[in-house]
């Protein structure tokens, strides 16, 4: 992989939401803030996690021209098998149940847009531009494999939308994540045909228009490309990537705040000591507990209870964070190598061989390993958020944390934190209820041509809402916890922490009379959504997912 980088700068970490919620997914087409635009060359096959999400992120992509032979060799074995004229199945049959049907070499290209126009059934508010951007890119990663009978010059037109920011617009429900993400692939295929909507710099089109004004002519398909194009796990796998990547700054925000409200609740280090986690051997559980230490080290709230503590020992919320956390750190790094597999495999059907000349019917575009991934990240989520709220209602509540009632300086008089440690409940009830697993479930389809498929799609859907309610919840600890602390001045907490203090308080006052509590929230949110927690506590410190991957 290369990189280039330029020096310009669409967006910043700090200035808004990397990815907006599936709450607002109808507006994500009039705001698109990019984090990164650097340009990352895709080596097709064996692209790391980091450009994923960098492209998740907001970078530009190229294609490697080193995968065009194989692409090549791939399309003329699509025309050596119809010069023959032996049926062979996504070529010159039907498709599904409708496999055993003999099209005529005539009715070729006829057959490619009618799969796509009729497969073209998707409901729902669509993806949000960051989410469809990546799903190109995997895409175009795929089909540049030499694997699917594409031609180049198809290769070339998914290159140039990209890199010209048409952005196709796709409904996010209809997909059962078997037989590839169908409808919702249909759709991106078919605005390239130039039939339905795409997005270009904020303005939804229709796609005639939008590829009209780019000085693109609508893609016209050859045999075999509309089943390329619109088979395959992409869009569950970007959904589940997106997820990913949104847990993940969930996930190291939470372990900032847990940290402070150790503090917060004078709480003890002694749980985080090294020789405790080193006995139950979990890689996680040791890398939270040794990032808790540091956050945690030369606090002065700390240091003015090490002795005439009469509390034995912590909340569990508190004490148990390496084991908590350090598991739901281990499972987001499972799903994360999953989706890396997926993300740089091949997944339509029938694949190409063109080596031997086969074209091979499988059942690569079954997606029950992303459906498995999905699952993990959303009960990593769910139990993120269950953790920061137990430590909210800790500090709210005077009888553990020995702070005022609600964390006011006047309770009665004050409600103080009372409601927002309900919305943290009330989000992380949210969860629980979207955290039972999708890929339990089944349902035949295609006249039970089709009859066990993984429900990938609507498991990897839900993860950006989770992301956001948990981003919510861990947002409304940042303030509790930082309220708390203020309760202990003069003493300061650990260099991490104070510069997180000061952050928080850069955007929101000390609360000391009841005020309009909203504004605090969305601020905090964002602090936390932007990843504005790890940089002021140094993500160096923090375990990673993505990275370890």
């Amino acid at each position: 992989m290369r990189k280039v980088v330029r020096p310009r700068h669409l967006g910043h970490r700090t200035s808004g939401r990397a990815c907006l919620s599936p709450r607002l997914q109808s507006a994500a087409y009039s705001n698109l803030e990019r984090e990164v635009t650097d340009t990352f060359t895709l080596e097709p096959g064996s692209v790391p996690l980091s450009t994923w999400h960098a492209i998740y992120r907001g970078a530009d992509v190229q294609l490697a021209a080193s995968c065009r032979p194989a692409v090549e060799a791939s399309a003329r074995t699509i025309q050596s098998i119809i010069a023959k004229g032996a049926p062979v199945y996504g070529i010159n049959t039907g498709f599904g149940k409708l496999a055993s049907v003999r099209i005529a070499d005539a009715d070729l290209v006829a057959l490619q847009r009618n799969i796509v126009l009729s497969h073209a059934a998707g409901v729902g508010e669509p993806l949000p531009v960051s989410v469809t951007r990546l799903i190109l890119s995997l895409k175009l990663a795929s089909l540049a494999q030499g694997a699917s009978g594409v031609r180049w010059e198809t290769i070339e037109f998914l290159t140039t939308c990209l890199a010209k920011g048409l952005v196709p617009v796709i409904p996010g429900q209809g997909s059962v994540g078997a037989s590839g993400d169908l409808a919702p692939l249909a759709h991106m295929t078919a605005a390239l045909m130039g039939v339905g909507e795409m997005v270009v710099a904020g303005e939804r089109l229709p796609a005639e228009t939008a590829l009209s004004r780019a000085g693109l002519e609508p893609l016209t398909l050859g045999p075999k490309e509309g089943l390329a194009l619109l088979n395959g796990t992409q869009v569950s796998t970007a959904l589940a990537l997106a997820g990913l990547f949104e847990a993940e700054r969930a996930f190291q925000a939470a372990l900032v705040t847990g940290a402070l409200s150790t503090d917060a609740a004078k709480g003890s280090d002694s749980p985080f000591d090294h020789r405790i986690q080193a006995l139950r051997r979990h890689q996680g559980q040791i890398e939270v507990a040794a990032s808790l230490r540091h956050l945690i080290s030369g606090s002065g709230i700390r240091a003015s209870h090490l002795v005439n503590d009469e509390r034995v020992q912590d909340p569990y919320c508190v004490r148990c964070q390496p084991q908590v956390m350090g598991a739901c750190l281990d499972l987001l790094r499972q799903a994360a190598h999953t989706l890396a597999l997926e993300a740089n495999g091949v997944s339509d059907n029938p694949l190409v061989f063109a080596e031997t000349g086969e074209v091979i019917s499988g059942g690569n575009f079954h997606a029950e390993p992303v459906a498995f991934a999905a699952d993990m990240i959303a009960m990593a989520l769910c139990e993120i958020g269950s953790l920061s709220e137990r430590r909210i209602a800790m500090l709210v509540d005077p009888a553990l944390s020995g702070l005022p009632a609600f964390l006011t300086p006047k309770p009665g008089l004050n409600s103080g934190f009372m409601i927002p440690q309900v919305t943290a409940a009330a989000l992380v009830s949210e969860n629980k209820q979207r955290a039972f697993p999708a890929s339990v479930d089944s349902i035949p389809t295609s006249a039970n041509q089709e009859d066990h498929v993984s429900m990938a799609t609507h498991g990897a859907r839900r993860l950006l809402a989770m992301a956001e309610n948990t981003v919510g919840v861990v947002g409304i600890e940042l303030l509790t916890a930082a309220q708390g602390c203020d309760f202990h001045k003069p003493l300061t907490s650990s260099s991490p922490l104070e510069a997180v203090r000061s952050t928080v308080r850069a955007v929101v006052p000390t609360l000391v009379d009841d005020r309009y509590f909203a504004p605090d929230i969305a601020a905090a949110m964002t602090l936390v959504r932007a990843g504005t927690l790890a940089e002021a506590a140094g993500r160096d410190t923090l375990p990673s997912v993505t990275n370890a991957v």
